[in-house]
């Protein structure tokens, strides 16, 4: 390469980190406060009560479901374990499979960034096609889901094949005892409760994050408009409004970037041209992408994983044409001309004082995780799905034990509630045939009922 060579290639390069470290700095308070806030409502909610609340596939079941998984981790892995283990534990497949995309799609952090970096429409599109895509999902699984499959799925989910971030999912680092929701959230046990769940949820996002920030700083940098116009066909705007909720899912599974790691790369889209709709199903498919499909497999058989990932499919890309018809009916569709990839760098302005403030926060919070036992928990993220069984982060302790203490298999069987089973022990319960069960009430003769059955 020519010395002339060399400097062009080494100014697209710095070009692309511009881009990419302005789009951090833009975002860095917003997802310090969204993870806060995560870490509050994860440090009331207890998981262990969860799996008694998705015993069937009712609207108000599923309605719960969603709202439980918004309350969660916003990691994808995280969530999908989690979802698993619910299942294992008697949640309904289609519940389970709710929460899921609740805890994903539907959480604060994602609805914050998604306003700083794209705009309140786009946030508003989240929190109302989340609910769109899981009302199309379950009328899906009520139709095309067999018994026979359902069958297969339980097998293979109760033998518990490790999949990515298990002993995270299984941690319930919430505050117990009696009192309301503010004197537990103010007691040093809340505040250690908060600080340990603040931290495990940025150690999980962290990868997903930063890949995405790279791979959007270099498209932006290195594809030319002109491609996007093609490829999103902007000069036909009913066609461009077809193809793109059709393209969106699919770009984002060739991404590899899941959760909040996707939404820089959908403000580059966004400006490419693709639809509004596009957008919506391209955030919403981080439930399909190629590492989480290889866990499908894990989790539940290859022949379920196919049924998840077109079932997945179509629901986000009926989402998105739904959200697509709905804002141009009401004129909500933002103008993508007013909206730029952020290039400017650091400057002294509201942005940068945000950050300060926020990075102090989270320089607290990471202290008192560290002075509590954190890191012991930190190695524990990556475990097996029932290497964390009955771990119960408040009532050792009272919130505060010395995780070092516990080994990677250990658990502490005092601390479990009256009535909740290690996952090994649940077992029996599903019946010879696995049938969901329905919050201790009626198994429905071993399967789950789904339509025409």
């Amino acid at each position: 390469m020519t010395r002339g060579g060399e400097a062009v290639a080494v100014g697209a390069v710095m070009h692309a980190l511009k881009i990419t470290g302005s789009m951090t700095w833009e975002i860095t308070w917003a997802l310090i406060l969204g993870f806060a806030l995560s870490a509050v409502i994860q440090a009331v909610v207890r998981k262990s009560t969860v799996a008694r609340l998705l015993g069937d596939d009712r609207p108000r079941t599923l309605t719960v479901a969603s709202l439980l998984g918004a309350a969660s981790s916003s990691c994808s892995y995280a969530a999908v374990a989690l979802a698993r283990s619910l299942f294992r534990k008697g949640a309904n497949f289609t519940s389970a499979m709710a929460f899921q995309i609740g805890s994903t799609n539907l959480v604060l952090e994602l609805g914050v960034i998604l306003w700083l970096l794209l705009g309140w429409q786009f946030t508003l599109a989240e929190f109302i096609g989340g609910p769109i895509m899981i009302a199309i999902l379950a009328l899906l699984f009520r139709y095309f889901l067999k018994p026979h499959l359902l069958h297969e799925a339980r097998e293979q989910a109760d033998r518990g094949v490790a999949g990515s971030m298990e002993g995270h999912a299984a941690m319930d680092m919430s505050v117990a005892g009696e009192g309301s929701f503010l004197k537990r959230l103010l007691s040093r046990a809340g505040f250690t409760s908060v600080s340990h769940v603040f931290v495990m949820e940025w150690a999980a996002i962290l990868r997903d994050l930063v890949i995405g920030l790279f791979i959007a700083g270099a498209i932006a940098a290195w594809v030319p408009d002109s491609f996007w116009e093609h490829f999103f066909l902007t000069g036909h705007p009913v066609l461009a409004g077809i193809w793109g909720p059709l393209i969106g899912p699919l770009v984002a599974v060739l991404s590899f970037v899941c959760s909040i790691g996707n939404v820089p790369l959908a403000l580059v889209l966004w400006q490419g041209g693709i639809s509004f709709g596009g957008v919506t199903s391209f955030i919403f498919a981080d439930l399909i992408i190629l590492p989480i499909l290889s866990i499908y497999k894990k989790y539940y058989g290859k022949r379920a994983a196919w049924f998840l990932l077109w079932t997945f499919f179509i629901a986000m890309a009926g989402a998105g044409y739904a959200i697509e018809l709905l804002f141009t009916a009401f004129g909500w569709v933002p103008d993508r001309d007013g909206m730029k990839v952020m290039s400017e760098g650091v400057s002294w302005n509201y942005t940068t004082f945000l950050n300060i403030a926020f990075l102090l926060l989270a320089a607290v919070l990471t202290l008192r995780f560290l002075r509590t036992g954190g890191m012991a928990m930190m190695r524990m993220m990556g475990g097996g799905p029932d290497d964390m069984t009955g771990h119960d982060h408040a009532a050792m302790g009272h919130g505060e034990m010395d995780h070092s203490a516990m080994g990677h298999g250990e658990m502490d069987h005092s601390t479990m509630h009256h009535g909740e089973h290690s996952d090994d022990g649940e077992h029996g319960e599903h019946g010879e045939h696995g049938g969901q069960a329905n919050s201790g009430h009626e198994q429905h003769g071993g399967h789950e009922h789904h339509g025409h059955h």
